[in-house]
């Protein structure tokens, strides 16, 4: 499995509060860019997979809505993590 618990709490503990902050809005991001990037390795080799190629396009929606919500309530934790994942707009 690409993703156990103590890389969930690893990502958590980065860029949320704390290891168990699996709610806030830069945690959430972390977790869905983490995701994004290993289905997009998975989508080079396997050109094919629909199944797969939805199932990213539906996260990337995810995290765009994420960070439109977080650029709304707050434009430094916004900008903050954008630059801490290397995102760009």
């Amino acid at each position: 499995m690409y993703l156990d618990a103590a890389k969930k709490q690893e990502i958590f503990g980065q860029y949320g509060k704390s290891n168990t902050d699996t709610g806030s809005p830069e945690a959430q991001i972390a977790l869905f860019s983490y995701r994004i990037n290993h289905l997009t390795e998975h989508m080079k080799s396997n050109k094919k997979d629909y199944t797969t190629q939805r199932s990213l396009k539906m996260l990337v929606g995810k995290r765009r809505r994420m960070l439109d919500y977080l650029k709304d309530i707050d434009i430094e934790r916004y900008r903050a993590i954008l630059k801490a994942l290397n995102l760009r707009k």
